[in-house]
């Protein structure tokens, strides 16, 4: 008999962590990334549940932090196996790790400077870079749909879960004493109809699936309509003649954004308007985009091609890049016309905050969200109107517009969900993770009511044999 013990991501978006137990396997990880949310110097103090020394190996679905997080951490408490991902994840784990860590470690050295003066002995480093170098060095890459032989008798398989570049489906199947079992985890699905990533594959067996629920309670707005909304917000905000904060996801977001951007370029709708990416790892996490143009989606490549595609960068020409500390500071000095992207995407670190000090107190500026804002965090406080916030310090008043762009979600909606969901052929045992309670308890009651599927929402610790 194989167990699931959930340690993550239930009844909540972030920290996706699944502990497998089979004789056929050991215990593996589907798995282990960080609760966002709170303040980024918070992240990494989450205790874990089991002992890290104990854990086989990782399968790892995708490269996001909520997914991938704590893997330092795993490894710098003594976990040594093998971490199972596709070429593509370990590529921009390399890039959101040493990101993540390095915020880390220099709110640390804040930290420390504030307890020093007031007579305290410094906190010492729950994590540290050498940390990511360990990590890095246990992954073990593979291609979509190679069968991957792990402990005694399992095989995991990749499937593209069109999410990000490298994200996956995982499909796990156990031999114990000559049965057969599959256990098929979606990580994050795709919205199908982004322009970057194709579908999410479909999967037709499965004894048990696991299935993110992040949209569980609503559809996304038409793709045509959301275009047009974009840009009717930036010409209303032309019009103002302030400035547009758009905080958005290192990997997978931006790089749609870039698309989306370049083409009202060339539809002439980007007139006055300059765009800068600041966010030292989203342009690092562009370059690799740009290094696996192959695994996107076909058609929008075809659509590239025609303007002598080379790069995202080229196809946008109004596109600056600001790296450096001193180039994003000097933003604030720009009175108008410019469209600012930069992280974090839920606004709980990064340069995002420091625009937010010097901008969202004007009325002539206008915030875009486009992705996904968890509970508490400070996005998602502005998405829901708080009038005050403190940053860095100091009160600051919201007087911006504040706007919302759902069908730029990288995830995939209610109704897709659920047709995903449909083409497993076998009727499997179908439990909900990665979602709020009213996602996961409104998807459970439509796949109850329209396809006779009973759903499990599992509670942090609950386990779960089949």
């Amino acid at each position: 008999m194989a167990t699931i013990h959930f340690h993550g991501a239930t009844q909540q978006v972030t920290g996706s962590c699944h502990l497998i137990e089979s004789t056929a396997i050991g215990k593996v990880l589907l798995d282990c990334g960080m609760e966002q949310g709170g303040d980024d110097g918070e992240l990494y103090q989450k205790q874990f549940a089991f002992n890290p020394q104990q854990i086989d190996a990782v399968i790892l679905s995708h490269a996001h932090l909520d997914h991938s997080g704590m893997l330092p951490k795993l490894v710098r408490q003594g976990f040594h196996g093998r971490i199972y991902c596709t070429h593509v994840t370990k590529a921009l784990l390399e890039v959101m790790l040493k990101d993540a860590v390095s915020i880390y470690l220099h709110d640390l050295e804040r930290e420390n400077i504030r307890r020093a003066r007031q007579g305290e002995g410094p906190l010492q480093p729950i994590i540290e870079q050498t940390d990511v170098q360990k990590t890095l060095s246990l992954c073990q890459t593979y291609d979509y749909l190679e069968s991957i032989s792990i402990g005694s008798a399992g095989v995991l398989k990749f499937r593209d879960a069109g999410h990000i570049l490298g994200s996956s489906i995982v499909e796990l199947t156990l031999t114990e004493r000559g049965e057969r079992k599959v256990l098929v985890f979606s990580g994050d699905l795709g919205n199908p109809d982004t322009v970057l990533m194709k579908a999410p594959s479909a999967v037709y067996h499965a004894d048990v699936l696991m299935m993110e629920s992040t949209y569980g309670d609503r559809d996304h707005r038409n793709y045509t309509n959301t275009c047009s909304q974009f840009a009717e917000l930036l010409d209303k905000a032309k019009k103002q003649g302030g400035n547009v904060l758009i905080p958005s996801f290192a990997v997978g977001r931006t790089q749609e954004l870039l698309f989306h951007l370049g083409c009202l370029y060339h539809q002439g709708k980007l007139e006055g308007w300059q765009v800068f990416l600041d966010s030292p790892m989203a342009i690092a996490v562009t370059e690799i985009y740009d290094r696996w143009a192959a695994l996107l989606d076909k058609k929008a490549m075809n659509h590239l091609a025609k303007y002598n595609y080379d790069s995202l960068q080229s196809f946008l020409p109004n596109l600056h890049l600001t790296p450096d500390p001193e180039q994003s500071m000097a933003l604030n000095r720009i009175k108008g016309g410019a469209i600012i992207i930069a992280g974090s995407g839920m606004c709980t670190g990064g340069r995002i905050r420091q625009h937010f000090k010097h901008r969202l107190w004007r009325t002539d500026t206008t915030v875009i969200f486009v992705g996904f804002q968890a509970r508490n965090s400070l996005g998602r406080l502005l998405v829901d109107g708080i009038k005050h916030v403190k940053l860095f310090g100091e009160q600051i008043a919201v007087k911006a517009q504040i706007e919302t762009l759902g069908g730029f979600s990288a995830h995939a909606g209610k109704t897709q969900l659920m047709e995903w969901q449909q083409h497993f052929k076998d009727s499997p045992k179908t439990i909900l993770v990665h979602g709020e309670v009213n996602a996961l308890e409104s998807l459970a009651q439509s796949l109850w009511s329209d396809y006779h599927v009973k759903a499990m929402i599992p509670h942090e610790g609950e386990l779960f044999s089949f």
